[in-house]
């Protein structure tokens, strides 16, 4: 006759007892027969209402994914010519989605004759990184990519989670 290890309603151990006798006190107790380690020897069983159950787990993994950090990538776009000014502007767009905590995808978009200077471009990269660099890192080393070159900056994670700290408690 089979046999299955059965756990109370509370967790508490009733013993090994035959599967016709647990069904029975699940129906008594108005609950449910849950097989929870199929693999075990005796099989092991729950009494537990299933449905109460499912609903708890699935708010459990709702609360879980809330809580997730979320990666968002923000997108600068630079030109090699760039004039002073418009550099400040786009460096200062690059420190506000690093404080935010979020990553950097620098892109600096080559014309014509600027594709035969690529140093241009990694100069001005390795600028930039260099002026970010006490909120975040290089990520991604500057890529030629057909007519553009493309860098990652992140930010420094210990300094967006002290950040998100301060923010939470003024």
């Amino acid at each position: 006759m089979p046999e299955v290890r059965l756990v109370g309603p509370n967790g508490e151990q009733v013993g090994i007892v035959p599967i016709a006798k647990a069904l029975e006190l699940a129906r008594e107790s108005d609950l449910d027969l849950v097989e929870v380690a199929p693999t075990a020897r005796p099989p092991v069983a729950k009494l537990m209402d299933y449905g109460k159950f499912k609903y708890e787990s699935a708010m459990k993994a709702r609360e879980a994914r809330k809580n997730q950090a979320h990666t968002v990538i923000k997108e600068i776009k630079l030109r090699p010519k760039i004039d002073p000014h418009d550099y400040e502007t786009k460096k200062g767009h690059v420190v506000r989605f690093l404080k935010a905590g979020d990553k950097v995808k620098v892109t600096i978009m080559f014309r014509g004759r600027e594709q035969s200077r690529p140093e241009l471009g990694r100069r001005l990269l390795q600028r930039l990184a260099d002026d970010v660099e006490e909120l975040g890192f290089v990520e991604s080393r500057p890529k030629q990519d057909g007519r553009n070159m493309i860098m990652v900056i992140g930010p420094h994670k210990k300094k967006t989670a002290r950040g998100q700290e301060e923010s939470g408690t003024a």
